[in-house]
């Protein structure tokens, strides 16, 4: 059975191990990473570029409003709550259309 120290100087030696690993494979990834970019004429920028769906999208217009506090709804979706309420008080639909 190993001694405290023998242990201690196992785990600090296995402490620069991964230290030194850690840092030689992180260098050897970000040499990759420049490599493809420059392979493929990327910038910085073309990293941070969105070009999903969402940021094509453009917002939908309102189709109900409240005219006393002039919120709206899209129509899209569940029913806002202010909008449910007017409902259930006697208001009809029709009279929150824009």
């Amino acid at each position: 059975m190993a001694s405290l120290k023998e242990l201690l100087a196992q785990r600090a030696a296995l402490d620069e191990q991964i230290s030194s690993t850690k840092d030689r494979e992180r260098a050897d990834a970000i040499a990759k990473v420049k490599s493809l970019m420059d392979d493929y004429g990327l910038t910085v920028a073309d990293l941070n570029s969105r070009t999903t769906k969402a940021a094509k999208t453009s917002k939908v217009a309102a189709k109900y409003r409240n005219q006393a506090t002039g919120e709206t709804w899209s129509g899209r979706g569940l029913q806002p709550k202010w909008l449910k309420a007017a409902i259930n008080g006697g208001a009809s639909l029709a009279d929150f259309h824009v």
